[in-house]
């Protein structure tokens, strides 16, 4: 390997963990500062949230046509067209005249914003090797999008109005998108030279196994992280004692959020000595016990339990990749990255459906006692994967030869 290869690969990496905090950013705009348009449109929240959702679907459908496109023509102009796609999507929110117009925004911002996991996700597993710490920082790049979305959101809105909120980011992320088309060399000459074998062989019946829990946890995943992520601002502002205004509700489910990050660096060095899938089930378990706490707590200890909840939730993603990368050869890694990010972000339109029927009969708790209901399924399945991960690695270490 080169200094040449090596600088472009450093290179690829940061542009890959910013594009990750733009694509978790950008989608949480809206439900933050949906909290003041219900006083500008005279509609109430579980209405106005339901609009997001075109947002949310398209960011699932859309990541498979993502994946396959890598796959076989560049994931690198994938790339370009995410930044610079999530850009011109968020100028039409912006200036959307009503409400159709914001919710056909919305939905061509989800479409670009699907590109990003698949996509992104595959070109880090390829530049980094799957390595722990480089994958676990990543995700904080993420979850800093996520956490950074609700603070800088509200304060856009409060001090220069909800179209600055879409506008000023949007300037970002097409700046970055012709900066990245410069830096970056074309790869569309790499689409036949992958390697087409998983670190790890499975036979079909294993495959099927494996990849279908994976599914339930895609699943499963999906709906907690969005329910809690899309809903966290509401949930803070009705959860807390006393009346705040909208832009510390937007610090303090910054605060929540930063816990996400911390958690997903802690994993990114547990990898380093715990076998993976069983940080995964006890992470789970984690998620499971936060959301339970939050669904019946108020005031300071709401705040810890959704801390502790969103910690879990982001710290399964991180060992999750790690775990799917070594079952996925890199030749059609972009895909399978696609079904499995499709899986995971298209339950986000079941998600906006549960918080807005759910708040709507019984206010937050409810939302919350089902949110950890799905919890323990993913707790469940993700127990069914370790013991099966633990007889693959055990009949592979049997196998080997012996030197």
């Amino acid at each position: 390997m080169t200094a040449q290869t090596d600088a472009e690969r450093r290179r690829s990496i940061v542009f890959l963990n910013w594009a990750h905090a733009i694509d978790h950013f950008v989608l949480l705009i809206y439900p933050t500062v949906v909290i003041g348009l219900d006083v500008i449109y005279g509609r109430p929240y579980s209405e106005m949230i339901a609009l997001s959702s075109a947002a949310f679907v398209a960011f699932g459908v859309f990541s498979l046509p993502a994946g396959w496109l890598a796959d076989r023509w560049s994931r690198r102009n994938m790339m370009v067209l995410f930044y610079v796609g999530c850009g011109l999507a968020m100028i039409g929110a912006a200036l959307a005249p009503n409400l159709a117009a914001l919710a056909v925004a919305m939905f061509a911002l989800g479409m670009f914003a699907a590109i990003y996991h698949p996509v992104g996700m595959a070109m880090l597993i390829e530049a980094s090797g799957a390595r722990g710490r480089t994958l676990a920082f990543n995700g904080v790049c993420g979850n800093l999008g996520v956490s950074l979305a609700a603070g800088v959101s509200a304060a856009l809105a409060t001090w220069l109005g909800w179209r600055f909120a879409f506008l000023l980011p949007a300037a970002l992320c097409i700046v970055t998108g012709i900066v990245y088309l410069s830096m970056t060399p074309d790869d569309r000459h790499h689409a036949k030279s992958r390697v087409s074998k998983p670190s790890v062989p499975l036979t079909p019946k294993l495959a099927v196994m494996v990849f279908g829990l994976f599914l339930i946890i895609a699943i499963s995943a999906g709906l907690v992280f969005n329910v809690l992520t899309i809903a966290l601002p509401k949930i803070v502002d009705e959860g807390m004692t006393d009346n705040v205004p909208l832009a510390l509700v937007g610090s303090i489910a910054t605060a929540v959020l930063v816990c996400g990050g911390l958690a997903q660096l802690i994993v990114g060095r547990l990898v380093e000595w715990v076998a993976p899938h069983i940080i995964f089930a006890a992470v789970t378990l984690l998620g499971f016990i936060g959301n339970l706490w939050a669904a019946s707590a108020t005031g300071f200890p709401l705040l810890v339990a959704l801390a502790v909840a969103v910690a879990a939730i982001y710290a399964q993603v991180t060992v999750n990749d790690m775990i799917l990368a070594r079952y996925t050869a890199d030749a059609w890694r972009g895909r399978v990255y696609a079904v499995r990010y499709f899986t995971l972000f298209i339950s986000a339109g079941t998600a906006i459906a549960i918080i807005s029927l759910l708040h709507k009969a019984n206010g937050f708790g409810m939302v919350l006692g089902v949110n950890a209901a799905i919890a323990f399924l993913m707790f469940l399945a993700t127990v069914m994967l370790v013991v099966l991960i633990s007889n693959i690695e055990q009949r592979n270490t049997a196998i080997q030869p012996a030197e």
